[in-house]
């Protein structure tokens, strides 16, 4: 399987550079292959035999990144490794926001053009057709490439006088500005769809329009003079917070994945997990979340975390006796965890530090109980459904774990390394530049694995091809934000929610939730942040909640829309690897992922809940933590219907309530919630002894690949 990396928000493809390449760019380090035997038997089983890279092809046939080849792959790989060598140089030497901004975008815009299609491949065509035809760009895609560099360019070439215009600018600065704007909703358009255009678009209508809204979302009529003024030539627009932090952490941490993986940390973290839980009836199950979990600290990406952990461990999975769908949520649902995983997180992660003013490290303090709990949460569920459902454990051949860390245990190095400089005084950027250093001299311990010049040269633009699913995303996130500020649109619709809420905080929450949630249908994750933010972030501080809850609360809320449809990309990509139904596999993954859905709740209903995001003393922290564990496990078991036996109507109804309650922190609702989860405790162990002895109706899960 190929090499698939993107953006840190992980809702689209980077192009695999070369297919040919991939045991290269994955170290080659001899390590054993855990699942030589799994497909060893797969081979002699025609009937359970799958076509692992056609239906990996199939799914990518859909996907708007090209696979290069020829003189445009070599031109593409050169423009990307100047990217990332020009975000590698800013580092050390800094320049003005209004002038490395357009630099990037000149850079970023013009290769999106030449990586992504403007319209699908067919998939119709079969394998062989997909081979021989060229996926290269067309002529119209070089043309929209140097027309892309034109606006920036001019901005460059006088940029202090151009943002000083930005009141009363000239024809010519209207022209650069609207093309700007056009190139990257058409760059936004090819990455990921015509929703987030088209959201943009609103936004832009609605500022021109605005009297003709009825109240209270009436506003004033902004020309396009003016609306070109404030979102081109000011920094709230397109050269706002997000497209900042596109070209300073997004595009450093790509490329640090980049060289980690190169050097065969890739490799390693997947046998690690094999050899620790792959030898039990379950360990199936936990070994594709562990490897998840590993890959997601170095990823942030849900679809490419899946899109890896597929390829590797659906045989696996299959053998053990999970059906398509099963499976499928089980891929997910770990890939997704990438996004919610330190110390990359996802690139909402990144704008949180930038909004808050904090450090970044303080975001992944923030992060890792919650990111705890969602791990668990999907680790209970593996355990109940090995139970329910008789998965069975499958040989592998893998190294004992000692002898794996003792070997290559030094590719955690630069993960901790990055914490560690940051813990010392170092901005993110230079923390993760110097982590990069120290992944790329790691890789001479090792002489299969050592960074090459080849290797390099890939890994750099590897990096850059990684950012560019997000760049434009973050570009017209940016004009929407600019929008939302010089209309005052997004204080108009807190001040809405608060008050359909009636002031209410559990109400707010709540209709916070379903915003996000909604919002996230239509746009990838950092997009739905981005704009949930504007929107909802002063609702939930209106009512009382911190400013950093309202923001983790806002990026739970918003790594959802990798769950949900139209845009649940994990679950659509693992269905595309197991071949199960899209759907069924989205709807399973949800209650995997169903801890991530409402533990949020608990550290924005109550003082006490802050201690979730390890804040407010070790008191609070500790208490939010047991109560979060016990909602967690009661919701496995009301979503799982088993626990020492199959758990029935009863007690899984007052298990899952029992769990809700908990989540409000309050000592009287925390005392009702554990009342009615012990007393679903014990009906549940009543009616297990009194069925103790009766035939299991449970069935096996089927390995019927129909």
């Amino acid at each position: 399987m190929s090499d698939r990396r993107d953006a840190p928000d992980g809702n689209q493809h980077a192009p695999a550079a070369d297919r040919d390449d991939r045991q290269d760019r994955d170290g080659g380090q001899g390590l054993p292959d855990p699942m030589r035997d799994a497909e060893a038997a797969d081979e002699s089983d025609p009937d359970e035999a799958i076509d692992e890279d056609a239906l990996v092809a199939e799914y990518e046939s859909e996907k708007p990144a090209r696979q290069l080849s020829g003189i445009p792959l070599f031109i593409t790989k050169i423009i990307g490794v100047g990217l990332s060598a020009f975000g590698l140089f800013w580092v050390f030497n800094p320049m003005a926001t209004q002038l490395y901004l357009p630099a990037f975008l000149m850079v970023g815009l013009p290769l999106t053009f030449l990586v992504y299609r403007g319209w699908k491949r067919s998939s119709k065509a079969t394998k062989t057709e997909r081979t021989a035809r060229p996926d290269n760009p067309h002529l119209f895609d070089w043309l929209l490439a140097a027309i892309a560099v034109v606006p920036f360019a001019y901005i460059i070439s006088d940029w202090d006088a151009f943002f000083r215009r930005a009141i009363i600018p000239t024809e010519l600065d209207i022209i650069m500005g609207t093309i700007a704007i056009l190139v990257t909703l058409e760059a936004a358009r090819r990455t990921v769809g015509i929703l987030v255009p088209l959201v943009v678009i609103f936004f832009l209508a609605y500022a021109h329009w605005g009297p003709y809204f009825p109240p209270p979302f009436g506003t004033a009529a902004y020309d396009w003079p003016r609306l070109v003024g404030h979102n081109v030539m000011g920094t709230q627009g397109l050269f706002g917070v997000p497209t900042d932090v596109a070209a300073t952490y997004i595009i450093l941490f790509t490329i640090y994945g980049a060289v980690l993986s190169a050097s065969g940390a890739t490799r390693f973290f997947i046998d690690l997990s094999f050899s620790a839980f792959g030898q039990s009836a379950s360990g199936p199950g936990r070994t594709v979340t562990m490897a998840g979990f590993l890959l997601g600290t170095v990823s942030g990406s849900g679809v490419a975390t899946t899109v890896t952990l597929g390829g590797i461990s659906w045989p696996l999975l299959r053998r053990a006796g999970y059906p398509r769908e099963h499976g499928g949520a089980v891929l997910a649902a770990a890939g997704i965890g990438a996004i919610m995983s330190p110390p990359t997180l996802g690139a909402a992660a990144f704008i949180i530090a930038a909004l808050l003013g904090v450090s970044y490290l303080q975001v992944l303090i923030w992060a890792v109980i919650p990111t705890l709990l969602y791990y668990l949460g999907i680790i209970l569920a593996i355990e109940m459904d090995a139970r329910r459902f008789k998965t069975r454990s499958v040989a592998i051949d893998t190294q004992p774990v000692g002898k794996l860390l003792l070997r290559f245990g030094y590719h955690f190095s630069s993960l901790v390394a990055i914490v560690v400089f940051m813990v010392m005084g170092m901005t993110p950027f230079r923390a993760v530049v110097f982590a990069t250093v120290l992944a790329f001299l790691l890789s001479f311990l090792e002489k299969q694995s050592w960074m090459t010049p080849k290797r390099i040269w890939d890994a750099l633009a590897n990096g850059a091809m990684g950012a560019l699913s997000v760049i434009p995303v973050m570009a017209a996130a940016g004009l929407i934000v600019g929008v939302m500020t010089l209309t005052g649109l997004g204080l108009k619709l807190a001040n809405i929610i608060v008050m359909v809420a009636g002031g209410s905080l559990i109400l707010t929450a709540m209709l916070s939730a379903v915003s996000v949630i909604l919002l996230g249908l239509a746009v990838p994750v950092t997009a739905s942040f981005i704009i949930s933010w504007v929107i909802i972030g002063p609702a939930l501080q209106n009512v009382g909640v911190e400013p950093f809850a309202a923001a983790m609360f806002i990026f739970y809320y918003s790594v959802l829309s990798e769950v949900s449809p139209p845009t649940a990309l994990s679950p659509f990509a693992a269905s595309a690897i197991t071949g199960g139904k899209p759907i069924k596999t989205m709807w399973l993954t949800w209650r995997y992922t169903l801890s991530a859905f409402l533990v949020p709740f608990i550290f924005v209903l109550s003082d006490a809940g802050i201690g979730l995001l390890m804040s407010g003393g070790w008191q609070a922290v500790l208490l939010s933590l047991v109560t979060s564990v016990v909602a967690v496990a009661a919701l496995a078991v009301a979503t799982g219907a088993w626990l020492i036996g199959p758990a029935k109507w009863p007690e899984r109804v007052l298990l899952g309530v029992g769990a809700l309650t908990l989540l409000a922190m309050e000592p009287i609702a925390m005392a009702v919630g554990a009342g009615l989860i012990v007393v679903g405790l014990l009906i549940h162990l009543a009616g297990h002894r009194r069925d103790r002895g009766r035939p299991d109706p449970s069935p096996a899960l089927s390995t019927d690949a129909s």
